[in-house]
Order: structure tokens, then sequence, then C-alpha cells
């Protein structure tokens, strides 16, 4: 990559509060995160040039779309910003992202504001699992008897695995137990003040029930409500900014390389492509090479770490392989060994997760941003990295039809 996009830096909500209950709405907290994202890094509404929504299903929790009229409506100074919202089920806040980094890496503009936000526990569970599940897998044509369907989708991806490789259920409980672990160190987790027992982990069917196939509670990412917002700058803007707060720029993260593929919506069509792979998901693989090329990375060992989509446990398993730290079909090696906790040799998700911190899905590739800021930065607080520099993300949406990953380093 030749132009830079930086991180300025950004906000992130409370992901245990729940809206509804503290008499709040999209726009409320819409606004009231533009606002303390502007307070932290020090800029005002004036110094925004463009604005960038994801979001993945406002129109059925919250009859409202258009979203990216909601900057303007946020303060009479982004009144007439250029601003659009974007759409790719849990991975519409990375895609945002890509929108806005390619408009600073074109010159259009200096300073962009990204903000992901969603709202999805002012319904039952039961409803919020139908509208979680029908936009992003080909409604009408797969899964249609499931009452969960991503849980039984990712439950699909461990048998897959079982099939080719084999697998212990044991190792995705400690991914699940790592990340909520890690989420009792970040008080903006959704899960921080959870307790568990000798049983949460285990195959329990009180304290650890099945949802679907053999996805089981623990397994699964969080339904929150959550946004987050980040701020990226040209080189020209970004040393502007740092001269006059007195910060290196060479201290500032910037987006050191992407990658972004698409496979088909049918996750059995993925799966007939993949079958005599080395990868289940190949186009994943790519998208993770392809970020390595572009930020000029020999591989997984260049990064201090990762956070990776868990929205179940099988999820990030799949990710440690296909991110090369171990052969394909061999992520358990990674996880017996400990090098995925914070202090082992690649930690994934220091921040809790999509299991641990939450998943407020069009906020989540956003999110996973800020983190790799505050890591590279060295203002993590008590889940830092000691020493990170460089650290990648893995967004995916759907069941990995969409997928994006970002190296951010200094």
């Amino acid at each position: 990559m030749t132009k830079k996009t930086y991180i300025l830096g950004g906000y992130q909500t409370d992901f245990s509060q729940n809206w509804l209950r503290n008499g709040l709405d999209l726009f409320d907290v819409f606004k009231d995160t533009v606002h303390k994202g502007l307070e932290v890094v020090k800029l005002s509404p004036h110094d925004i040039d463009v604005a960038h929504v994801g979001n993945f299903t406002a129109e059925l929790f919250c009859s409202q779309g258009h979203l990216g009229a909601f900057f303007s409506a946020s303060d009479p100074a982004f009144y007439g910003i250029p601003a659009s919202r974007h759409e790719a089920a849990c991975a519409s806040g990375s895609i945002a992202t890509l929108a806005a980094a390619s408009e600073i890496e074109s010159g259009r503009y200096n300073l962009a504001a990204v903000i992901g936000i969603e709202q999805m526990r002012n319904v039952s569970g039961e409803q919020a699992a139908q509208y979680i599940g029908g936009p992003a897998m080909w409604s009408g044509h797969e899964f249609q008897d499931v009452d969960f369907p991503w849980p039984y989708i990712f439950s699909e991806l461990t048998n897959e695995y079982n099939k080719r490789y084999g697998i212990d259920q044991k190792h995705l409980s400690r991914i699940a137990e790592i990340n909520f672990s890690n989420a009792k160190k970040n008080p903006n987790a959704q899960t921080k003040n959870w307790r568990f027992t000798e049983n949460s982990f285990k195959n329990h069917d009180k304290e650890n029930p099945v949802i679907e196939g053999n996805t089981r509670k623990m397994d699964c990412g969080q339904i929150t409500d959550g946004a987050a917002i980040i701020f990226l700058a040209s080189d020209e803007r970004a040393n502007e900014y740092a001269k006059s707060r007195n910060i290196d720029i060479d201290e500032i993260p910037y987006i050191k390389g992407w990658g972004h593929k698409t496979g088909p919506i049918s996750y059995q069509e993925k799966m007939e492509f993949s079958k005599n792979k080395d990868y289940i998901f190949p186009h994943v693989k790519e998208t993770i090479e392809d970020a390595f090329r572009r930020a000029n990375f020999s591989g997984v060992d260049d990064l201090d770490g990762i956070e990776t989509h868990d929205c179940f446990t099988s999820t990030e398993y799949m990710a440690i392989d296909h991110f090369g730290i171990t052969k394909a079909g061999e992520s358990w090696k990674a996880i017996e060994q400990g090098e995925i906790e914070i202090g082992g040799r690649i930690p994934i998700n220091p921040s809790g997760g999509l299991i641990g911190l939450g998943h407020p899905v069009g906020a989540t590739g956003v999110r996973m941003l800020l983190d790799t800021y505050k890591q590279c930065f060295d203002i993590a607080g008590d889940y830092q990295v000691e020493g990170a520099n460089n650290f990648a993300t893995l967004n995916i949406g759907g069941s990995a039809t969409t997928v994006v990953s970002f190296i951010v380093g200094t």
C-alpha cells in the first residue's frame, strides 16, 4: 500500500447496556457515540469531511433505514455532509471502513468518520434470531426448517472439520473459556459480570445446553446493543493532527494492509467448492493473504495479535488455521499449547471477541478496528498485549460469505 490511512482513535459504547430498558433508541445512541468519539479524539464536526455507517438490519429491529442521514440529524454542523450506510451482514462495519479508506486513499477526502451500530435487544431472543437469521443467508433456499439457523450452520462447520480432519469439542469449549476470561478485563464487555461454574464449559445440558446441532450456549456470540466509531485520516491530515497535539506521527496506527473477498451466499455451495482443497474456506485464506501481501508481511508471525470473528467457537477455530497459526485442520494444537491466550505466541480476541465482549452486528467490524488501534497505541488497559505493534482483524458476514481482514500497526 502506498498511501497511508491513519486511525486517529474512536469510541465504543458499553456493550452490556440494554438500550430499550435505559429509555434509549437507535438515534439516541448514534448521536451520543458520534459526540463522545469526537470528544475522545479532540475533533469537531467541522473537521469531518465524509461519514460512513455500518449497519445490518435496523429496518427489522427498529423500522429504520437511511442511517447516513443520522449524521446531519445529530449535529447542525454536519448538515450537508456526504454520508452513506453499508450492509454486508456481520461484516457491515468493515465494508463501511473499506469505503471510507478508499476515499481517503484516492484523495477525495482527508478525514472520515466511520460508525457501526446495531440495536438487537429490543425484541425477544427468538425474534432476534429470526431477524438475524434470514437476511444474512440465502433466505427461502437453505436451512428453512431450523429454529436457530446460525447456531445450526456453524454446528455444520464443526461437523465439516470433524469429517475432514477430526475435532474435539473440548477445544471449542476452551476457545469460549478464553474469550469469556478476556472479557472480564474489558470494561465495555457484555459478559464482564457473568459468573461461571465448573460445568459452564462442559457438555452439561442445564448450564451449557444445546442450542442447535452440537452448538451449545457457551459456543455462541452474544445478541448485543452496541456502537463503535473510528476516525480515519490521510497522511497529510494525520500529520497536522499529530503536530497540533504534540504526538509523534510514527506512534499513530495506520491501516497497513487489507483483504476483501465474497463467496456464494449458500453455505453448501461453499462446502462443495472447497471439498478437495486444503482449507474449508479458500476465499477466507486468500483474504488474509491479501492483507499480508499489502502490508508486506511474510505471514502470521509478523503479527502481535488478532481480533477475529467468533460468532461461534467454530468460527474462531477456523480462523486459527486459515491465518496460518497451524496447518489446516490442526487449530487444536494452538489451543492446547496456549498460543492464542494473552501472553501466548499470537493472542486472539484479547478484547473478549464476539463471545465475551458482544456482537452488535453492524458495529463489530468497526469495534475490531478500534481495538487494534488501542492495542497498537498501548491504551487497551487490562487486556493490553505487551509490546503490540501490529494487529489483524478478520470479520465475516453470513456463513463466511463476505470476508474482510485488516492489518493495523505503527
